[in-house]
C-alpha cells in the first residue's frame, strides 16, 4: 500500500468523528480547505453551526478520531488497500470539480488506471439477456480502445460490463456502495478479485462500511463524476441508473442510451433518455466518435462472421428465428423450415459454435447480433 498523506489522514480522522458523513465533510473541504486548521476555523466562523462548534471545541473528540483514523491505516495496510484524499496529485481532477465530491476515496488495486479516459456503463440489476450481452460486448470494446470502464459492480448489467472489460485483458474501475472488504451482492467475490487485479475499486467508505440501500444513489454521483460520459445500457423507469443519468447530466457529462425493444420494461428507461436527447448508442464505436476519442481496434471484424462459414442451410434458418432476448423451442419449431425432429440437432450445433446459448425452459438466446 502506498503512504497515506498527512491531509488525507487528517482528513480521515475528521470523517470518523461523531455525525460527519460524507455530505458534511465535503463541506467542510469547501469552506476550510485545509483539515489542519478547521478546529480553529469553525470557532471563528459566526455562520457555523452550534453542533460542529461544540464538537470542534473538544480536544478528547479529535484525538479520539486520530486514534480511529490510526487503527482504519493499520486495517489499510494489513489488507493492501489504500487511500487519498482530494488534495493529493492522485485524485482524479474530473472528480475533484463535482459539486459534492468525497473527499476520501479508499482504493484497492492500480490507483493508476485513474490516469486513463474513463466512460462508465450502468444498468438494470434485473437485466435481459440481450442488456447483459450488450453490456458485455460495449464494456470489451471500450476496453481495447483504452478506456477505462467504469461501473458499480452491481448484479446485472453493472457485472457484464466489468466482465466484458475484463474479458479483453482491459481496465476496469469499480465504485462500491460499501467498504472495499465488504463483497456485494456476494456473488461477485471473484469479480473483485479480477477488478482489482486488472483495475481499481474504490469507495468513499472506510472498511466494514455494510452495503446499506442509502450508499447507492450515493455513490452513483461517484461513477458519473469520474466519467466523461455515462451509457445506460438498459433500465426501467423507476432504475437506480437514470439517477446516474441525471446526475451526470448535472455533472456537465454527455449521456447516452441503448435502444431496446419497445415492449420491454427494462428498456422504458432508456427509451424515456432517448426522448429527452441522450445520444443513441449501438456500439463502442459511437460513443467513442461522439466524444471526439480515437478508436483502436474493435473485437470482431465487420464482416457476417457471426454467421459461421460453415452453417449449413438448415442452421442459419434456425439462428433467423433467433434474437438476443430469447426464443422458445415451440417458436423455434414452427417458425423454422427445418424438420421437427432436427430443430434440437441443429440447436446444439449452434450452441457448440458459440452462437447461442440456452437457458432454463428450453430457452434460445442468439449471442452475437450485429449485422
Amino acid at each position: 500500500m502506498a503512504s497515506v498523506s498527512a491531509q488525507a489522514a487528517e482528513w480521515l480522522a475528521i470523517s470518523l468523528l461523531p455525525g460527519i458523513g460524507p455530505a458534511t465533510l465535503c463541506q467542510l473541504a469547501r469552506l476550510y480547505q485545509s483539515p489542519f486548521s478547521i478546529a480553529a476555523r469553525v470557532q471563528d466562523d459566526p455562520e457555523a453551526g452550534g453542533r460542529l462548534r461544540t464538537l470542534f471545541a473538544d480536544p478528547a473528540a479529535m484525538e479520539r478520531g486520530r486514534e480511529l483514523a490510526a487503527a482504519e491505516k493499520a486495517r489499510l495496510a494489513r489488507l493492501g488497500f489504500g487511500l487519498i484524499c482530494h488534495q493529493d496529485p492522485a485524485y482524479p481532477d474530473a472528480l475533484r470539480g463535482i459539486d459534492d465530491f468525497p473527499v476520501l476515496l479508499f482504493y484497492r488495486g492500480d490507483p493508476q488506471t485513474l490516469d486513463r479516459p474513463r466512460i462508465a456503463l450502468v444498468g438494470s440489476r434485473k437485466a435481459t439477456a440481450y442488456g447483459l450481452e450488450i453490456g458485455q460486448r460495449l464494456g470489451a470494446e471500450l476496453a481495447e480502445s483504452g478506456i477505462a470502464v467504469v461501473s458499480g459492480v452491481a448484479a446485472g448489467i453493472d457485472g457484464a460490463v466489468h466482465e466484458g472489460a475484463l474479458s479483453t485483458d482491459g481496465v476496469t474501475i469499480g465504485v462500491l456502495g460499501c467498504g472495499l472488504d465488504v463483497v456485494y451482492p456476494r456473488q461477485h467475490g471473484r469479480l473483485y478479485e479480477q477488478i482489482a487485479r486488472q483495475g481499481v475499486l474504490l469507495s468513499e467508505y472506510p472498511c466494514g462500511t455494510r452495503p446499506d440501500g442509502f450508499r447507492f444513489p450515493a455513490r452513483n454521483r461517484i461513477i458519473s463524476g469520474l466519467s466523461l460520459a455515462v451509457v445506460v445500457v438498459e433500465a426501467t423507469l423507476k432504475s437506480g441508473s437514470l439517477i446516474t443519468a441525471r446526475l451526470a447530466l448535472n455533472q456537465g457529462r454527455e449521456v447516452f442510451a441503448v435502444p431496446g425493444r419497445i415492449d420491454s420494461p427494462t428498456s422504458a428507461g432508456t427509451h424515456a433518455l432517448l426522448r429527452d436527447g441522450a445520444q443513441l448508442v449501438e456500439s463502442g464505436e459511437d460513443i467513442l466518435v461522439a466524444l471526439g476519442l480515437e478508436m483502436a481496434s474493435l473485437r470482431g471484424a465487420e464482416t457476417d462472421q457471426h454467421l459461421g462459414p460453415d452453417l449449413d442451410d438448415e442452421a442459419r434458418q434456425v439462428l433467423a428465428c433467433l434474437d438476443a432476448y430469447g426464443v422458445d423451442i415451440d417458436t423455434i419449431t414452427r417458425q423454422a423450415d427445418v424438420p421437427e425432429g432436427r430443430v434440437l440437432q441443429v440447436l446444439l450445433q449452434l450452441e457448440l459454435a458459440g452462437l447461442i446459448r440456452q437457458e432454463p425452459g428450453q430457452i434460445y438466446v442468439r449471442i452475437d447480433q450485429r449485422p
